[in-house]
């Protein structure tokens, strides 16, 4: 699997990091031709303003929305979500990709003086407990039908997915969990063998 980590600000070697633990060898991304070489992506947290300047910079902003429409599986930390969400509630001006039906607040759960720690029970990677680390995260306030929510906390959605994205409030690749990167993997897996059928 050819798999990228979106590397242009945020919390790249930590992503880089656990997905060489969870058995892939990722590749950095940085401009519109490592995208293009690449059958999945990791959008890590980090500054979402600056994230999306340097995107248009790049010029990977349309290229990135446009391999996200056509089915390429992603998944967003943090940051990594408010660029995929469809509005952003507290920041009017602020551009999104567009394509996750949610709604979101940045920062819904506080400044980094507010940052905390929390066990979440999420049914699709098991039964025990992932330890979820949120710093500045945003809060889901809505999100459309073709959302499913794989687990809450304190009465909002922290983890959903929607077709071939899944996006987390919280920072799964600050921990020594691999499991919710490994089931990313197993989402880009599926994607692989749709795409097989299709071709035979």
């Amino acid at each position: 699997m050819k798999i990228g980590v979106l590397g242009i600000q945020g919390a790249i070697q930590e992503h880089l990091s656990i997905l060489r633990n969870a058995g892939v060898e990722p590749s950095w991304v940085k401009d519109r031709k490592e995208l293009d070489s690449v059958e999945a992506l990791a959008m890590p947290g980090g500054e979402s303003t600056t994230m999306i300047k340097l995107l248009k910079r790049f010029e990977m902003w349309e290229a990135l929305r446009n391999r996200i429409e056509d089915g390429m599986p992603v998944l967003a930390t943090c940051a990594g979500m408010i660029l995929l969400s469809k509005k952003i509630e507290n920041v009017v001006n602020q551009d999104s990709l567009g394509v996750l039906d949610i709604s979101v607040k940045r920062n819904g759960y506080g400044r980094q003086i507010n940052s905390f720690e929390v066990d979440l029970q999420i049914d699709e990677i098991g039964p025990e407990p992932f330890r979820a680390v949120f710093i500045r995260a945003p809060k889901i306030e809505s999100i459309g039908g073709e959302v499913r929510v794989l687990t809450c906390y304190d009465g909002s959605p922290v983890l959903v997915r929607q077709n071939n994205m899944l996006a987390a409030s919280f920072h799964p690749e600050l921990t020594g969990d691999l499991r919710i990167h490994r089931y990313f993997l197993k989402m880009v897996e599926a994607a692989g063998q749709s795409i097989e059928k299709c071709a035979e």
